[in-house]
């Protein structure tokens, strides 16, 4: 008789397993793809961005030359990925944010025409081997340095409408995504305070005569520029792999507020080193 009663439970446990996990996976799905055109687009936009930065990467390998400095390989390999992955990454988590779906694809949309002529303006001035930044020796170099400085301001004004939707709403998603949301956009303003930072100094130097200089003036912040810009991607990412777990959602979001404290902790090292080196 015991066992007679006992036996469906179990079919009936799994299937109830089954489903919340087909649920969760199904959820997860439909964040992905991107259905919408201006998702489409940036999610293409992306990709080619990045395809971009891996074929710079074989034309350093193949040309070689220097790494590091104003005019190197180094800067249409590094934007192109950072941009790529970047404007996928932000078109998946605006996924989560309460801002109208009309709105969202004009911000999207813009910010991936940014991010193209962002990539597209230090592209072109590395085959012609000049600096893509602070380079105001011919009249055709201080357009293509302020186009890249005007597109800077846009990509600062897009993503801070992006950070204040997360925090003036609670976004959506799995145990802990919230919190990796508005961290990531949190950490990203550091990152763009600290590229307007690079910018500015570097202007105010080649204004002032200090050409050479101004190429150098933006070493010390160039480690706190790149570990902030990523966190909107890693700490997101984070979260969403979590909800693939069988773990509870109180664990869940521990784990996601030690990874956004030990983001933290990285982008604070990356600051005390750029004040120490300043």
């Amino acid at each position: 008789m015991t066992a007679s009663s006992t036996a469906p439970a179990q079919p009936s446990a799994a299937r109830a397993r089954l489903s919340a996990a087909g649920s969760r996976l199904s959820a997860a799905r439909g964040r992905l793809p991107g259905t919408h055109p201006a998702e489409r687009l940036c999610h293409a936009t992306g990709l080619v961005l990045i395809l971009s930065g891996l074929v710079h990467l074989g034309v350093f390998a193949v040309d070689g030359g220097p790494w590091d400095g104003p005019v190197s390989w180094r800067k249409p390999v590094t934007f192109g990925l950072s941009f790529g992955a970047t404007l996928i990454a932000i078109t998946w988590v605006t996924s989560y944010l309460r801002v109208g779906p009309r709105l969202r694809a004009l911000l999207l949309t813009v910010f991936a025409a940014d991010c193209v002529v962002e990539v597209g303006g230090i592209t072109l001035q590395a085959w012609r081997r000049v600096p893509s930044h602070l380079d105001m020796e011919t009249p055709f170099d201080t357009v293509v340095s302020m186009t890249l400085a005007v597109g800077g301001g846009v990509l600062v004004v897009l993503l801070a409408v992006f950070a204040v939707a997360s925090f003036r709403h609670r976004p959506t998603g799995p145990a802990g995504m919230p919190l990796a949301i508005r961290s990531g956009f949190a950490i990203l303003l550091v990152g763009l305070a600290s590229g307007a930072a690079m910018i500015a100094r570097g202007v105010v130097l080649t204004r002032t005569g200090h050409q050479e200089a101004a190429y150098h003036s933006t070493a010390p912040l160039k480690p706190l520029h790149g570990v902030s810009l990523h966190a909107v991607l890693v700490l997101p990412a984070l979260a969403w792999l979590l909800s693939y777990t069988s773990w509870s959602e109180t664990t869940r979001r521990r784990i996601v507020a030690t990874a956004t404290g030990c983001y933290v902790a990285a982008v604070a090292g990356a600051a005390v080193w750029a004040v120490l080196t300043y």
